[in-house]
């Protein structure tokens, strides 16, 4: 089942059940998948769809991020936007997931002692090895630490 017949299940459901802020996050996911295959002209691929997860998550931590602190009815909106994109986002990797990935690229580049002018090199190996698994603030980070 792809993820805009998924998205659109959960909010016929929800819209039997009355809970009006669940169906407005699912519509918007809803349109932002269809608005997105109809850019491509053809079926999302599971990759494409949780990117798009990503980026109305990433959206609603912006807003959330931007809100005035008194402004506790968006901060809350927001938070319960983000409860229901998490249901339908990958399943992220851990730390240390994404350091036994960066283990295996350093093997791979055969770099051992890794320096700050490798990471050029690192992240052009990792970045699709984890793309849409891990985030890339993240990742960079950790590549980081691991240069020091």
């Amino acid at each position: 089942m792809s993820k805009i017949d998924e998205v659109r299940a959960q909010m016929v459901t929800a819209m039997k059940n009355g809970d009006k802020e669940r169906k407005e996050t699912l519509s918007m996911l809803l349109s932002a998948l269809k608005n997105k295959a109809i850019d491509k002209r053809e079926d999302l691929t599971e990759a494409e769809e949780f990117e798009v997860v990503k980026k109305e998550m990433k959206q609603t931590k912006e807003t959330l991020e931007l809100a005035p602190k008194d402004r506790t009815d968006i901060i809350e909106q927001c938070e319960k936007r983000l409860a229901v994109l998490k249901e339908f986002a990958p399943e992220e990797m851990s730390e240390e997931a994404i350091r036994e990935v960066i283990k295996g690229v350093l093997s791979d580049l055969g770099i051992t002692e890794p320096e700050a002018k490798d990471k050029g090199k690192i992240m052009k190996e990792l970045m699709p090895k984890v793309k849409g698994k891990a985030d890339g603030a993240l990742v960079n980070k950790i590549v980081g630490e691991m240069l020091q």
